[in-house]
């Protein structure tokens, strides 16, 4: 199975954000209606695009990917942290369970998150903006980070853990011996980060008490990636960190743009007193 490339994904961007500036030049409501949509299709592909396109961006080889990867595991044994060999093995007997995992980790990830962003964005347009401008800003700042290249759990030796996208199935990347940048940007989790995101957009949106029951979602997610040996602890951690910075800004921003402007002159042409005859 393959993710759609980022060249693909960037070309659709490009196609919706120009037939946006074609629409928004019509003087029909419903035409214009249409362009809102096709304007957070292209902020979607964009991002899709620059997620995709992180690995061969990457600062430096992956030459030290490996040792970084080892760095981590052992730091996260000094913090006291369990280890994501012995969590895996509580699974690797289960290889229906597993290829749930791994169909997960290929795509269901992305439907979730678009469903969520097409669902908040038809049903609560006022609350759209905070949703989408914190997945952008949290994606963005995944992908600075992922530019040092760091190798998954899985591709690191002696940490006892099975690639089991190639054992079992289906996998993303290729069955090569040497494996690219694309598979050595496993710090933070974009998975866990867009996890979080949904989980924040369902709090956020609606009422009901039974909205907690979001926060399950990031927690099933990290716990996939982890089992898969797609990511570390810390992957998700720092995720969970990147995304709080980035809900903290965009819920600030919408505060500040929702402060009525001052009026030209209230300040600037004081009320002159009236003199008393």
């Amino acid at each position: 199975m393959d993710w759609l490339p980022w060249s693909d994904a960037a070309g659709v961007a490009v196609g919706t954000g120009a037939a946006t500036q074609t629409l928004v030049r019509q003087h029909r409501l419903g035409l214009r209606k249409v362009a809102a949509w096709t304007r957070e299709l292209t902020v979607m592909f964009g991002l899709y695009a620059l997620w995709q396109l992180a690995g061969d961006l990457s600062l430096g080889g992956s030459a030290h990917a490996v040792a970084r990867g080892a760095d981590l595991a052992r730091d996260e044994r000094l913090f006291g942290m369990p280890r994501e060999s012995t969590f895996q093995h509580l699974f690797l007997g289960h290889h229906d369970l597993l290829k749930a995992f791994n169909l997960y980790y290929v795509g269901l990830h992305i439907a979730v998150t678009g469903a969520c962003l097409v669902w908040v964005f038809a049903r609560h347009r006022d609350r759209y903006p905070v949703v989408r401008n914190a997945l952008a800003l949290a994606t963005g700042a995944c992908l600075l980070v992922a530019l040092v290249p760091v190798a998954p759990p899985r591709l690191v030796p002696g940490l006892g853990l099975v690639d089991v996208g190639r054992t079992v199935g289906p996998t993303v990347y290729p069955a090569t011996a040497r494996p690219g940048l694309d598979q050595l940007s496993a710090m933070p989790s974009v998975h866990v980060a867009w996890a979080l995101i949904v989980a924040f957009a369902v709090v956020h949106v609606l009422r009901s008490p039974w909205k907690w029951l979001a926060a399950l979602y990031p927690i099933f997610t990290t716990s996939v990636v982890v089992a898969t040996g797609n990511h570390f602890w810390a992957d998700g951690l720092v995720a969970l960190a990147l995304v709080a910075l980035a809900v903290a800004a965009s819920v600030r921003w919408s505060r500040y743009e929702r402060v009525p402007p001052v009026a030209h002159g209230s300040f600037e042409h004081p009320a002159q007193p009236v003199p008393v005859p």
